[in-house]
């Protein structure tokens, strides 16, 4: 504080700037926490029916994965593996992005409240939470000033592309404990109390891998690439910092290891557990780096879509004019040696997330990146490089801050010093403005059939016995998933949206196809009933048995009724049976087949 009040006469005394200062973080994180509200305002306003757009199937994907931890959790069962989805095979829980880390805490809601609010809840709080978490080191431990950790908390947790994965994938936004960890980082390298600070950076880093693997592994990658630029800058200081670093980082690796262990084996050695989730090559196009996210305020979908696999895939979007305040914060700041180390490990960041060769607005290079000496090594294999791209959010809101906070502090007269303050929020306002989020939007979702609302399905499912939707559920339609949710997991479904092995181990996202499923696939792109003769027929009582099915549901929609009707058609002739409405369903009874 002396240093930020010196020669400030309007200071009367110092015992009242901590008053002040409580009361600035206070306005600060009730911002964050009001920003992240506005963001997802329409789905807090209809929690019953509200459904993010954007996020395709996966807030059902997500929904339940919430719902099946709490049901384990009041039951008793195993939260790390599950029959209801992919029956019998059931789901290894643990290698999917199950966020446990949240989804047991936070089950007293999704009991009382539903899946939805749990939902909206990790949402909202990973928004604010991430914010007030970057608030808190940044203002303590890296800069001064508490605009400038404002303003760098607020990129590390509202930047766009951090934004795109808000529609849909919760492990990108929950991020909270991530400065924690690089906060422990700090103190190690300060050479404060190793092993204490040792033991928190292994429940922490525990709690992250319940939390997500994939964003820990893409800040470990950030950290290690700023570690080497620091050390190539810093070499003595570096040697230095070894030893309590060595000693901190090994005793926070064996605490590790003894928290998370068991989860660990289990999802890399347990049921249903798989050996790797290929993507392909999906690099981020440079210039998609210098364009705008959907949901900001300069976006434009059409556009974006040009540079990203969906909207909650658009990784790279830092718009044109905060590159160019990024390229001259880099200059400007290259003589400090950690500015330089994060500049660095920014731009390493970005050219990973580009693939194994640089595409510049839609055209190939022959320029090769660092993602070819990644792609095949273990854990790398399984994430999308697009998403490394992330990695430089946080180095570019340090460095805001850091460039915030030296303007604010500027030795010179007051009269320049105004100027220089108007000068660089204008550029601020400029290049954040154009990115700032926009609100999420949301429709409504499908009703969930009354055959499973008020508890009709219990005539139709014997214990033991599974449901089969129509079509099955998959990463196109998860929607059955909301039925069993609403009918309290009574029942197991056959297939569904999750990762697991697929025929040679390797990850797949759902289950390995059936005859049937693909069948059914076939009419909804074809549009046509195909021809069913025996060999259909014994195929499809075949996969019902395998599921150990008790009924097969047909939900009426009302908004595309052409498809249904070449379901049911599709169904009745594979049974020799037309089947009955129930309510707002077709069902067909099938135990007479299957048992």
């Amino acid at each position: 504080m002396t240093a930020l009040t010196e020669g400030r006469p309007e200071v009367a005394s110092l015992p009242r700037a901590p008053v002040r200062s409580r009361i600035a973080d206070i306005a600060v994180l009730l911002g964050f926490v009001l920003a992240a509200f506005l963001i997802y305002r329409p789905l807090w306003m209809d929690l019953a029916h509200g459904y993010l757009t954007s996020s395709v199937q996966d807030q059902n994907m997500w929904e339940w994965f919430f719902a099946v931890t709490a049901h384990s959790v009041v039951n008793l069962d195993n939260p790390l593996f599950t029959t209801f989805q992919n029956y019998p095979l059931g789901v290894n829980l643990m290698a999917n992005t199950t966020m446990l880390g949240i989804g047991i805490p936070l089950t007293p809601v999704t009991v009382l409240f539903g899946p939805t609010a749990t939902w909206a809840l990790a949402l909202t709080g990973g928004l604010a939470g991430t914010a007030a978490a970057w608030y808190w080191v940044l203002s303590r431990h890296i800069v001064p000033s508490r605009a400038g950790a404002a303003i760098g908390a607020a990129f590390c947790a509202f930047a766009p592309p951090v934004i795109s994965h808000a529609n849909a994938h919760p492990n990108f936004v929950v991020l909270f404990v991530l400065p924690f960890i690089v906060l422990r980082l700090i103190k190690l390298t300060r050479g404060e109390r190793p092993v204490r600070n040792g033991i928190l950076l292994g429940l922490l880093v525990a709690y992250q891998v319940l939390l997500g693997e994939e964003p820990l592994l893409i800040a470990a990658t950030t950290l290690l690439v700023f570690a080497i630029a620091y050390a190539v800058s810093r070499p003595e200081e570096a040697v230095a910092m070894a030893r309590p670093l060595g000693i901190g980082i090994g005793t926070g690796a064996l605490v590790t290891l003894c928290a998370v262990a068991f989860p660990l084996w289990w999802q890399f050695m347990g049921p249903q557990s798989y050996t790797g989730l290929e993507h392909g090559l999906r690099g981020n196009d440079l210039a998609a780096f210098t364009s705008f996210a959907t949901e900001s305020f300069a976006g434009d979908g059409e556009a974006a879509a040009e540079f990203s696999m969906n909207r909650t895939e658009e990784n790279a979007f830092f718009g044109w004019p905060l590159v160019f305040v990024l390229l001259g914060v880099t200059v400007a700041l290259w003589r400090v040696v950690v500015a330089r180390a994060l500049a660095v490990a920014m731009i390493m960041l970005a050219w990973i997330s580009t693939g194994v060769l640089l595409i510049v607005d839609g055209t190939a290079t022959a320029i090769p990146g660092p993602w070819l000496l990644l792609f095949d090594l273990p854990l790398y294999e399984s994430v999308l490089e697009s998403r490394f791209a992330l990695g430089a959010v946080v180095p570019a809101g340090i460095l805001l801050a850091m460039a915030t906070d030296r303007v604010l502090r500027l030795p010179v007269r007051k009269d320049w010093r105004y100027a220089a303050w108007s000068a660089w929020f204008s550029v601020l306002i400029l290049a954040l403005v154009p990115i700032a989020p926009t609100q999420l939007p949301v429709s409504e979702r499908d009703p969930t059939p009354a055959l499973f609302t008020e508890g009709n399905w219990e005539r139709y499912v014997d214990p033991g016995g599974s449901v089969v939707a129509v079509p099955l559920p998959d990463t196109g339609d998860a929607r059955p998933l909301r039925w069993q949710i609403d009918a309290g997991f009574g029942f197991p479904l056959a297939e569904g949206y999750f990762v697991g092995p697929s025929t040679d181990g390797r990850g797949t996202y759902g289950a390995v196809r059936t005859q049937t499923s693909h069948l059914f696939e076939e009419v909804v792109e074809k549009r046509a009933v195909p021809v069913i003769d025996e060999a259909h027929k014994a195929e499809a009582v075949a996969d019902l048995r395998y599921w150990n099915a008790d009924v097969v549901v047909l939900p009426v929609r009302g908004e595309d009724t052409g498809e249904q009707v070449l379901l049911r058609e599709t169904v009745s002739r594979l049974l020799d049976d037309p089947g009955h409405v129930e309510g707002d369903a077709w069902v067909w009874d099938v135990r007479a087949l299957t048992r």
